[in-house]
C-alpha cells in the first residue's frame, strides 16, 4: 500500500518521517521543497497532489486552515481529482465539524473515504511519535487507516461519526489554553504577591493543581522561552473555530471567550508567533511585572 503525505511542518515533518521509518511506502508533497528533499533523503517519494491521489491508496494531510485542505482535496489539480474509488483522504487539520463533514460528503460522492484526524501532543509529540489522535468517520475506513496512525500516535480513537474528530479537538484546546492562561494567570499573581513563580510551580505541582499543561509550559514561562512548538497562532485560529461552532450550535463558552479576546491582545503586540506559553506576556502587561526568573 502506498501512502502519501502533504504538509511537512512543524507537525508533518516529523509525522511523515515516523511514516517512512515505519516501512510504508511514502510519497511526499510540501510548498517548501528543502523539506520534501530532506524526507526524500529518507527514503520518500514526491509529487504533485494530482500524482498523489493517483498513486496512492491513502493521502494523510496536515494543513494550517480548512480553505487549503479543500483546494488541496478539491482543487483543480487536487488529490481527489485522480484518486481511485475506494482511496482514503485523513485531515490531521485543526477545522470546525461543519468544514469536515463538508469534506466527507463531497468525497462519498466520488466514493472516496475521509477522516477527520486531528492531533494532540505539538512537536514533541510529533518527534517523539507519541500524538493524541481523535478521529472521526466511518468505522472500515477508520481500521484501514489504523496501522499508518500507529506509526506516530501513542493512542488512537474514533470517537464517532464524521465531524466528531474535529469536535473533540476544539474541545482538547478549549483545556489546553485556557489551562495555559490560567497558569499564567497564578504565576503572574504570585510574582506580584512577592513569591518566587518557579518555586511556586515546584510546590504547587505534584498537587491537585498539577497537570500536564503545568509541567510543560510553566517552566517555559518562567524562563521566557517562547521558542514555538504550538504557535499562538495556530491557537488563535483552534479558539476562533470554537467561538464560530459554539455559536452555531448555541454552547455558552464564556471562559473561552474572554480568552478569544486575550489572544486578540497579544496578536495586536506581535505575538503570534511565540508559543502559546506566552499567553503569559498578557498578564504580565496587566499586572506590569515579568515572571522570568533573574540571574
Amino acid at each position: 500500500m502506498k501512502v502519501g503525505f502533504i504538509g511537512l511542518g512543524i507537525m508533518g515533518r516529523p509525522m511523515a518521517k515516523h511514516l517512512v521509518a515505519a516501512g510504508h511506502d511514502v510519497m511526499v508533497a510540501d510548498l517548501n521543497q528543502d523539506l520534501v528533499k530532506e524526507l526524500e533523503g529518507l527514503g520518500a517519494a514526491s509529487g504533485t497532489y494530482a500524482e498523489m491521489g493517483a498513486a496512492c491508496d491513502m493521502v494523510f494531510m496536515i494543513l494550517p486552515t480548512a480553505q487549503i485542505v479543500q483546494s488541496v482535496i478539491f482543487g483543480e489539480d487536487g488529490v481527489a481529482s485522480t484518486m481511485k474509488e475506494g482511496g482514503i483522504i485523513v485531515d490531521h487539520s485543526s477545522v470546525t465539524p461543519a468544514e469536515s463533514k463538508y469534506c466527507y460528503d463531497e468525497l462519498k460522492k466520488k466514493g472516496i473515504g475521509f477522516l477527520d484526524a486531528p492531533v494532540s501532543g505539538g512537536e514533541p509529540g510529533a518527534v517523539a511519535g507519541q500524538l493524541a489522535i481523535m478521529v472521526g468517520g466511518d468505522e472500515d475506513v477508520f481500521e484501514k487507516a489504523k496501522p499508518c496512525f500507529e506509526a506516530y500516535a501513542a493512542s488512537v480513537l474514533l470517537t464517532g461519526g464524521c465531524g466528531s474528530g474535529s469536535i473533540t479537538k476544539l474541545a482538547n484546546q478549549i483545556i489546553v489554553n485556557n489551562n495555559i492562561a490560567v497558569v499564567s494567570e497564578a504565576l503572574v499573581f504570585a510574582k506580584k504577591a512577592g513569591a518566587d513563580p518557579e518555586k511556586v510551580y515546584q510546590a504547587i505541582r505534584s498537587g491537585l493543581a498539577g497537570s500536564a499543561v503545568l509541567d510543560a509550559k510553566a517552566p517555559m514561562m518562567v524562563a521566557h522561552n517562547f521558542v514555538p512548538g504550538g504557535t499562538i497562532k495556530v491557537n488563535h485560529k483552534d479558539i476562533t473555530n470554537v467561538v464560530k461552532t459554539a455559536h452555531a450550535v448555541d454552547a455558552p463558552i464564556p471562559y473561552t471567550a474572554q480568552l478569544y479576546e486575550i489572544m486578540q491582545s497579544l496578536k495586536v503586540h506581535g505575538h503570534l508567533g511565540d508559543d502559546h506559553a506566552g499567553i503569559v506576556q498578557y498578564f504580565e502587561a496587566l499586572a506590569d511585572i515579568s515572571v522570568e526568573k533573574e540571574d
